[in-house]
């Protein structure tokens, strides 16, 4: 089985990471962490690291990637959300773990939710870690 995980460098993020390297260990199941952004920049070496990192102390093999798309532009998390399907879809991933921020009905509204996108789209069955 092949698991996505989605970094954002979020504590609900961080989260998902660790539930995702216990779903693994249990279930002999590949990881592939990435991390959606419209540019590399400081901040996005610093998820991929501490993401490497968690990786490494849990003995995991995986290298966290960084998934560059310009219509993330303004970051919306639609747009996280529909790449993180578009990835689902094209590689054949078999269950997505993510983390997920209540950020409100506004928020939401505003921005829409990378995880509830995930989730509508059906692409593969979802784990939202809180």
């Amino acid at each position: 089985m092949d698991v996505l995980v989605p970094v954002d460098g979020t504590e609900s993020s961080h989260r998902a990471l660790s539930f995702a390297i216990d779903f693994a260990d249990r279930f002999d199941a590949s990881l592939h962490v990435v991390h959606v952004s419209d540019a590399e920049t400081d901040a996005t070496d610093q998820i991929l690291d501490a993401a490497r990192d968690r990786l490494g102390d849990a003995g995991v093999d995986d290298t966290p990637e960084l998934i560059l798309d310009e219509r993330i532009g303004v970051r919306t998390a639609a747009h996280v959300g529909e790449r993180i399907v578009d990835l689902v879809e094209e590689r054949g991933y078999d269950h997505v773990v993510m983390g997920h921020s209540e950020g409100g009905d506004v928020g939401r509204a505003i921005v829409g939710s990378a995880a509830e996108k995930v989730v509508r789209s059906e692409s593969a069955p979802v784990t939202i870690v809180p």
